[in-house]
């Protein structure tokens, strides 16, 4: 079925896996897409992207920058740890209708927010393997994408995650941005700080039995935490769908850290031992979680300890 929507002008800071999946789709479906990268980078980005996916293979043409310009949807996708220094290319922020940010975590949507305006961002989150083999070519691992959006955006962007959801993603506006947020967040924090921890793919987790029921009671824990911050969260169902995960997949931070590279451990854990202490919870498979990332990673301002 053919879907006619607007097309809209996208800009999206962040060439990594998950910006360039974005870029690629969106620019495939026939929007006008930026790809916003840093200025002393710009030379290394081919103005066409090549995405292999669950949904195909295609080449996209994209627009290069250094900054983003006037357009109706920012989408942020650079790390959490790199959010702060992205954040100048946003040179003309009145020229930006809505802001969706796609970090891991929860922390950035008031910083965003603090920034830019309430009215101006639009939680949102995406769950996904993907990575950038090298500039503009793109690789989805994972058999699926799954964006979900705050239903402050479903005028903006219904169109859009309608095109999105007909090339393949699964797509979704969600009323309750507790839920939204904290939903991927119980997920996510449990999958990469196992397969971190263990330095084991998923399906090598489930298969050890002493690192299965340490990421089950991570599971739990989060969940506990999320719904004392109002989230709507089952932990039965989020370790269903751990269980029915591809074997093979890996974390974001199992490959930053493999990588030597800063993990995302304020963003993906601070939240669940910050809540934790505020709401009175034990989490010491969390801790202890975090605590063997720390020690992979040779992290020495630990979180386990601030968190205390």
């Amino acid at each position: 079925m053919e879907i006619n929507a607007k097309p809209l002008r996208h800009a999206i800071l962040g060439a990594g896996g998950v910006g360039g999946l974005m870029a690629a789709c969106l620019a495939h479906l026939g929007h006008s897409v930026t790809l916003v990268v840093r200025r002393e980078t710009l030379e290394q980005y081919p103005n066409q992207l090549r995405l292999e996916s669950a949904f195909g293979t295609f080449i996209a043409q994209v627009v290069i920058a250094a900054e983003v310009s006037a357009v109706d949807v920012l989408w942020i996708t650079v790390k959490a740890t790199q959010l702060d220094s992205a954040l100048g290319a946003i040179t003309s922020p009145n020229e930006v209708k809505a802001i969706v940010p796609l970090l891991n975590g929860i922390d950035h949507i008031a910083r965003l927010r603090a920034g830019y305006g309430a009215e101006r961002v639009v939680p949102a989150t995406i769950a996904v393997e993907t990575e950038r083999a090298s500039p503009g070519n793109i690789v989805q691992r994972s058999p699926f994408a799954r964006l979900y959006v705050s239903s402050a955006g479903k005028e903006l962007l219904t169109g859009t995650l309608d095109q999105l959801q007909s090339l393949g993603f699964e797509c979704r506006f969600v009323d309750s941005e507790a839920s939204l947020m904290w939903g991927k967040l119980v997920f996510l924090a449990p999958f990469a700080l196992a397969t971190t921890a263990a330095d084991k793919t998923v399906g090598e987790i489930l298969a050890d039995a002493e690192w299965r029921k340490l990421g089950e009671a991570c599971v739990r824990e989060a969940c506990a935490v999320a719904t004392a911050e109002g989230a709507r969260v089952n932990a039965d169902q989020v370790l269903s769908a751990v269980s029915a995960m591809p074997g093979g997949m890996r974390s974001s931070m199992m490959k930053d850290v493999a990588a030597h590279k800063t993990p995302e451990l304020e963003a993906i854990a601070g939240p669940i031992l910050r809540g934790a202490r505020q709401h009175g919870i034990e989490v010491p498979a969390t801790r202890k979680l975090v605590a063997a990332v720390e020690r992979r990673a040779g992290v020495v301002d630990s979180l386990v300890e601030r968190a205390e």
